[in-house]
């Protein structure tokens, strides 16, 4: 998502070529083999730039895209087919993705989050259709309710048509409410769970401090709609517990909220989107980080979900 300079919803806090050249490069040559983007990253420069740099190594990297958005993040003046999760908006929106990303095939090709006006069933015929065309290998979501997603998952059997085999989803110590229902349901299906904004847009990086405004330059300089929903007490004590973790562990706080992440059995993988090198470096002593117990008790009880009914009602008598 930090690739190509955006004019939309990222204007400001990706990165500049030359330096998110470095960051592919040297993530894949750590062992990273998951790259995921998506047609409305910086209006389609990100699927260019992956394409290009890509090549020669595609063999290597299981390449994941999106489509659900129209290209200017806005349905102002565009066409009923330019987005949503139609048929035709699908099928021509796969076509762009392949030519920008110069490639045969997407490896996993994933509605960008769900479409209540369009049938369940349309979107996966389409979808299979591009898998028998070989032009797709898997099909994923994100950004779906846990209600839609059994549903997708119910009409794929019933329909026999290929099923998503995966979620993408926000979660992270500032943000559990996916445990609610789409964590259980990942584990009850199968499903793999890939995680974003596990750093809470970096607010868990631990460079942000109590009645000081967010740095100049940084994401939630630019979003402070999000910095103001973290500015509370819970997430500031949650940033100490992090810090104190941290220090006990010798190592950051962005990396202990991310070990914490990998820790839960669901987990499939971690998306991150460093800006440069040294916050990509920070990132990945996080995948070889083991928490203790008592830190991982630590992390639970400072970052816990307010269950809300029925959650906390059941949660009582069986374990959530």
């Amino acid at each position: 998502m930090t690739f190509g300079e955006s004019r939309t919803f990222m204007r400001g806090v990706t990165s500049p070529d030359d330096e998110a050249r470095r960051v592919f490069d040297r993530a894949i040559d750590a062992g990273v083999n998951l790259v995921d983007t998506a047609n409305v990253y910086s209006e389609g420069r990100s699927e260019v730039l992956t394409g290009e740099w890509i090549a020669g190594k595609r063999d290597r990297v299981l390449l994941a895209t999106k489509c659900r958005f129209p290209m200017g993040m806005s349905t102002r003046g565009v066409g009923p087919h330019a987005y949503g999760l139609s048929r035709k908006h699908i099928v021509e929106a796969c076509e762009a993705s392949l030519k920008r990303l110069n490639t045969d095939r997407i490896d996993l090709y994933q509605v960008h989050m769900q479409d209540r006006l369009v049938p369940i069933a349309e979107t996966l015929r389409a979808l299979d259709d591009l898998q028998r065309a070989g032009k797709i290998v898997y099909a994923g979501c994100s950004n779906y309710a846990g209600y839609r997603l059994v549903e997708s998952l119910w009409q794929s059997e019933v329909k026999g048509t290929l099923r998503f085999e995966s979620v993408q989803f926000q979660w992270s110590l500032a943000c559990r409410d996916a445990e609610r229902e789409v964590v259980p349901a990942c584990r009850e299906f199968g499903l793999g769970a890939l995680v974003w904004s596990p750093l809470a847009r970096g607010f868990l990086t631990g460079k942000y401090q109590r009645n000081q405004p967010p740095p100049a330059g940084t994401r939630l300089d630019a979003w402070r709609d999000s910095f103001r929903a973290y500015d509370n007490d819970k997430m500031w004590a949650l940033v100490d517990v992090l810090r104190a973790v941290a220090a006990r562990h010798e190592t950051t706080p962005g990396a202990v909220a991310l070990a914490w992440l990998l820790a839960q059995p669901v987990t499939t993988s971690v998306i991150v989107g460093a800006r440069d090198e040294k916050q990509l470096d920070d990132n990945l002593v996080g995948a070889s980080l083991k928490l203790s117990p008592e830190s991982l008790s630590e992390l639970n009880a400072a970052s816990q979900l307010d269950w809300g009914y029925p959650y906390s009602f059941i949660a009582v008598r069986e374990p959530w």
